[in-house]
């Protein structure tokens, strides 16, 4: 092998390597439901494998320069397994997690990333002359290696994700994996007709990883989202899929990243998503003219937020446009991109509200996602409420879903003077949290909907007695504390008070999530 191919053998291998690596995680992240580990999980067993197989390299590595050429045979059929490997861990893991935990089939990882890692080495031993430039020659071989890798992370991770399915980018990458190995093969032989039955091998795998790759790649993200729950019957109505992640959507329940988001609900009469925590708003302000929601999903709270009495202007953060791909397929979410009020930005909730400094709202609200995913801590911790604080204007309240974690409800009491829990919700502010129940009744009753009035007590039996228990909600404040209902801060520091304190550096939310099960 020539120095000069060399270096594009460990280019490629990098590129190859580091490629699919992403494309694993974003599996991982979806069968994990992004759990802060998942990284540390699969990165232990990337370069495990990557240390076994440059290990294993040894056995191709002799002094006998007369048996080179030989020897690469069975190298660039190594070339050949790897990327048949690499490309199966995916489509391996979402078969395997409907039965196991996701955890035992990492040896799948390592045993691709080894026989990707054992490339590197070899391309050294077989590029490199021992002699007094061995050194600078290694160093420029491990520069090509870097550069490939670096190549393929910013390629597949901003390019390829962002335009092409996971199915797609798998085939993509078999692209680049299979010309690897049509390099390292034809090098192997020193006839014309080796080198085309190299090639040919190349072209027919590629067709054939095209043609197969739809029925591989059959309900791979139902697996991947479901797990042991999946059955054969279970299909996503709609899936966008970009660099940001995977949005799915199935029998009205909204998945991101792997986990429930949500419902595509805006009513009060069937209500399994606890939307009537978006029409709260109206009871703890009298008016909330500017209002920054951190989060669109689906779009229902932006919707229903955008209706309520005294909003004048609704900004909206959202940190995966895929939202704005979906929300015009549900009619009853659709309004959303259209309404004068609403403005969406693409971005990080944190960084916009630190970009804004001199901004001030009425009301800044969060259906915040799980606790326990990772950097679930940038929306959650007390340096993130002191951000807040700093962006009400008088009066101004903040609403956040803490998703029943007790530090988090905890933080957000000792970080603010007034505070009250509704459901698994914060309702904190400098000024007293009060919900106001003539307000409540007003939002409920003068609301409308496309025209429509929320509920019908008067002419039905259901509506009557939704119309009531939603009233009874203020009760709930004044006898012992349960999740269905309100609670003061004096009752949850009293409760709560001996929990740490949720901050940026200890992370609690997400490395001490005691209520996850584990499936």
């Amino acid at each position: 092998m020539s120095f000069s191919l060399s270096l594009w053998v460990a280019g490629l291998a990098g590129f190859v390597a580091l490629s699919y690596e992403i494309l694993w995680y974003r599996a991982y992240g979806i069968v994990s439901r992004s759990m802060p580990a998942t990284f540390g999980w699969l990165l232990g067993a990337y370069l495990a494998g990557v240390a076994l197989g440059s290990l294993g390299s040894r056995a191709f590595c002799h002094d006998d320069a007369r048996a080179e050429r030989r020897r690469l045979l069975p190298v660039a059929v190594f070339v050949y397994l790897a990327n048949v490997a690499s490309f199966l861990v995916v489509p391996a893991l979402a078969r395997l997690v409907t039965s196991v935990k996701w955890q035992l089939s990492l040896p799948l990882v390592a045993l691709a990333a080894g026989l990707l890692g054992a490339v590197l080495p070899l391309a050294s031993h077989f590029g490199i002359r021992p002699d007094d430039r061995a050194g600078a020659r290694l160093s420029y071989v491990y520069v090509a290696n870097i550069a490939g890798s670096s190549l393929g992370s910013l390629a597949t991770g901003f390019l390829l994700l962002e335009h092409l399915s996971l199915r797609g980018a798998r085939v993509a990458l078999s692209v680049a994996g299979l010309a690897l190995f049509a390099l390292s093969g034809a090098t192997a032989t020193s006839t014309a007709r080796g080198r085309l039955a190299v090639t040919g091998v190349a072209a027919v795998t590629l067709l054939a990883t095209a043609a197969t790759s739809r029925a591989v790649f059959e309900q791979v993200h139902e697996r991947l989202f479901f797990r042991k729950a999946f059955t054969a019957d279970k299909r996503f109505d709609a899936l966008v899929e970009n660099r940001h992640g995977v949005i799915a959507v199935t029998d009205g329940k909204v998945y991101g990243g792997g986990v429930y988001d949500g419902i595509l609900n805006v009513g009060l009469r069937d209500d399994p998503n606890w939307v009537f925590r978006a029409y709260a708003l109206g009871a703890y302000h009298p008016a909330p003219k500017r209002v920054l929601m951190v989060g669109l999903a689906s779009g229902a709270w932006a919707r229903i937020i955008a209706g309520l009495p005294g909003v004048e202007r609704l900004t909206v953060i959202e940190i995966n446009p895929g939202y704005l791909d979906l929300i015009p397929q549900v009619p009853i979410v659709a309004p959303v991109l259209k309404d004068p009020k609403i403005e969406i930005v693409i971005d990080d909730g944190r960084r916009y509200l630190q970009r804004h400094p001199g901004a001030r709202w009425d009301a800044i609200v969060m259906n915040t996602t799980w606790h326990w995913r990772g950097h679930s801590t940038n929306l959650l911790s007390a340096e993130f409420f002191e951000v807040v604080r700093a962006r009400l204007a008088p009066g101004g309240v903040f609403m956040f879903n803490t998703t029943l974690s007790e530090p988090v409800m905890k933080t957000a009491a000792v970080s603010f003077p007034h505070a009250q829990r509704l459901y698994n919700f914060m309702v904190v502010s400098d000024a007293p949290v009060v919900f106001d129940e003539a307000r409540w009744r007003r939002t409920i009753e003068d609301y409308r909907m496309d025209g429509a009035p929320l509920l019908d007590p008067a002419g039905d039996a259901w509506d009557a007695k939704r119309m009531a228990d939603l009233l009874y909600l203020p009760a709930t404040l004044h006898r012992p504390p349960v999740w269905e209902g309100l609670e003061s801060r004096e009752s949850l520091l009293a409760r709560f008070g001996h929990l740490p304190t949720v901050t940026d550096d200890n992370m609690w939310c997400e490395w001490h999530p005691s209520d996850l099960e584990e499936e």
